[in-house]
């Protein structure tokens, strides 16, 4: 499994009510979700991104409610994977039950800026930014995580979908 896009880039605790604010929890559409994502940190993002484009953010990365309106936003908007120094807890479980993909490095990180193009290799967790010609490494997923993100989610995964 791979992922190829143009990185968003953000910093340190970027909680879920402004990944996905907290006026539009009233709808489970994801569509609706995905043109708010970001919407209080990024005003712009929802019309920016792309299909496969990239988040990296730093420490932190979806604290606050344990809301899964956040990775579905997120997901939705087109992004295939979010690379952070480090997730918040729920966020990060909840991020595999819908079938986001992510990676913590602190690496990535450090080194990735707002519009390099990057490529990541999930099987091995490598992380190739195109841009600046570096190597970035993270854990990658065991194969059954793998699985429930390829598969678009754990209740896919379970039930045999997608």
């Amino acid at each position: 499994m791979k992922a190829k896009g143009r990185v968003h880039k953000f910093g340190d605790n970027v909680d879920t009510d402004v990944i996905i604010p907290a006026r539009y929890l009233n709808t489970a559409d994801h569509a609706e979700l995905a043109s708010h994502c970001m919407e209080d940190i990024d005003a712009g993002f929802a019309s920016r991104v792309n299909e496969g484009d990239i988040i990296v953010a730093g420490a932190n990365f979806g604290c606050g409610s344990s809301r899964e309106h956040a990775p579905i936003s997120i997901k939705a908007s087109g992004v295939s994977v979010v690379i952070a120094k480090t997730f918040a807890r729920i966020f990060y479980r909840n991020a595999i039950n819908i079938g986001l993909a992510i990676l913590e490095s602190e690496d990535a990180v450090a080194h990735i800026d707002a519009g390099d193009v990057v490529e990541v290799d999930f099987d091995d967790g490598s992380i190739i930014n195109h841009t600046k010609g570096e190597i970035y490494c993270a854990k990658p997923f065991p194969p059954f995580i793998q699985e429930i993100i390829e598969k678009g989610g754990l209740l896919n995964a379970i039930s045999g979908g997608e």
